[in-house]
């Protein structure tokens, strides 16, 4: 299984047979529509699933209800706030809450909370079990907010780390939120992160064009027996996930 940086919080995995993408707000080219999505994934004939975890536009882009493929199936799979802001219609994908579970003879997609609108995804692929976070991350900003706001964040966020916990035993991918625009604590959402859910592999996202405040978060992801993958640019793969 291969694992592809896009952009921001937009990641592709390639699986056997077919390919998922999480959050798309622009390819990984100099342009809109050029890169890995647009030169590659949509020019080939293979099953695509696209996730998009809320409506906020670095998340979900119109465009992907655009896609089409000669003789592929595209699946849209999106959250039910996606639909409730009318910038997409029934008609154009599945749309989940938290709790349900969706899945096909290729993937399980579980919609797991969040600590701002929409889901975080558990999607279960080739018996792994992958992790994008959405917006799930405890957003404070301690050189900013008062006690009280950063103490009801963290408590907000921990208690959807509980749930994750119960849900998912481990995970062996997660796509999780290291964003320096926090200030002085940008980390400590994904260090909890790494403390509660016994996590193999963590990919970065929404930390754009920061790769190195990002990176700086390796030692920390280490002491937990995580692993940071060490995204230095747009396009990059990451072999054997």
């Amino acid at each position: 299984m291969k694992l592809i940086y896009i952009y921001h919080s937009c990641y592709v995995i390639e699986a056997e047979g077919f390919a998922v993408i999480f959050d798309y707000y622009r390819d990984s080219g100099n342009l809109p529509r050029e890169g890995y999505v647009h030169d590659k994934l949509l020019r080939c004939s293979k099953p695509l699933y696209v996730l998009a975890s809320h409506v906020h536009p670095d998340h979900f882009n119109r465009e992907i209800l655009e896609w089409r493929q000669a003789g592929a199936d595209i699946r849209r799979i999106l959250s039910t706030d996606i639909l409730d802001s009318g910038r997409a219609k029934a008609s154009d994908g599945i749309f989940l809450q938290k709790g349900d579970i969706w899945q096909d003879e290729h993937l399980k997609v579980q919609a797991m909370g969040s600590t701002d609108v929409g889901l975080s995804y558990l999607v279960y692929i080739d018996g792994k079990t992958i992790f994008h976070a959405g917006d799930l991350n405890n957003w404070h900003w301690k050189d900013e907010s008062t006690d009280k706001e950063i103490q009801e964040a963290e408590a907000a966020y921990l208690a959807e780390l509980d749930s994750l916990a119960a849900a998912a035993d481990s995970i062996d991918l997660a796509m999780f939120p290291i964003d320096p625009r926090i200030g002085s604590d940008y980390m400590r959402g994904a260090e909890q992160f790494a403390a509660r859910i016994n996590t193999r592999v963590m990919a970065p996202m929404h930390f754009e064009p920061h790769y190195d405040k990002a990176a700086a978060f390796a030692p920390f992801a280490a002491r937990h027996n995580c692993r940071l993958l060490p995204v230095s640019r747009k396009g990059e793969e990451f072999n054997d996930i």
